[in-house]
């Protein structure tokens, strides 16, 4: 059901885009820079923002950011640039982007000695075991695809606890990062469970 959701949302949002992935890449800027600037924009806003606990502002602002990662992927094919360094450099920015998010979160939950740190920090190891697994197998020609929380579904979880905390609504943050942390963990062993398969 989520598959055939993405693949029935991934044309309308091409169509969309596509026209300012044109006007982008008219203006000279190349796939790769697109992803560099989205990845320094929701890092820097991440921590600026979210350590300081302003949460629904810097939701709007990262998220901003973070949405320029669906245009990088359209500029590559319109303009014939992709190639395995420009998905080598979108990948590393993206885990950088999500430690930044739960990282600052982190950071902030610290420095209140609150007791839902060890969940973020769950979350946070948990969703770089997700793309590791995945990275890993392919290394070793093994197709890792798939899984009930990919980065979209993590990021979307993760936001909207930010933005429900930011509205001062009781324990969402804590519902929300638990959620994550469950579901990074179980998306974990599923990939795990991918791979032995495989290798059987």
């Amino acid at each position: 059901m989520r598959l055939m959701l993405q693949n029935s949302l991934r044309a309308p949002v091409t169509r969309i885009i596509t026209p300012v992935c044109r006007g982008l890449l008219r203006l000279g800027l190349s796939a790769n820079a697109v992803s560099a600037i989205g990845a320094i924009g929701s890092s820097v806003s991440a921590i600026y923002f979210f350590s300081r606990g302003k949460f629904f502002i810097g939701v709007v602002i990262t998220l901003i950011f973070v949405l320029s990662d669906a245009l990088d992927g359209t500029m590559a094919r319109l303009s014939e640039t992709g190639s395995k360094w420009g998905a080598l450099l979108d990948s590393t920015l993206d885990r950088i982007t999500d430690a930044a998010v739960l990282g600052s979160l982190a950071y902030w939950l610290s420095q209140r000695n609150d007791q839902l740190l060890p969940v973020v920090l769950t979350a946070l190891v948990g969703g770089n075991l997700v793309s590791y697994i995945k990275a890993r197998a392919e290394s070793l020609g093994i197709e890792c695809n798939g899984g009930f929380a990919e980065r979209t579904e993590r990021l979307i979880i993760t936001f909207l606890a930010l933005t429900l905390a930011g509205l001062s609504i009781p324990y969402a943050l804590a519902i929300g990062m638990w959620i994550l942390a469950l579901a990074t963990l179980f998306t974990t062993i599923e990939r795990l469970a991918i791979v032995y398969k495989a290798t059987r």
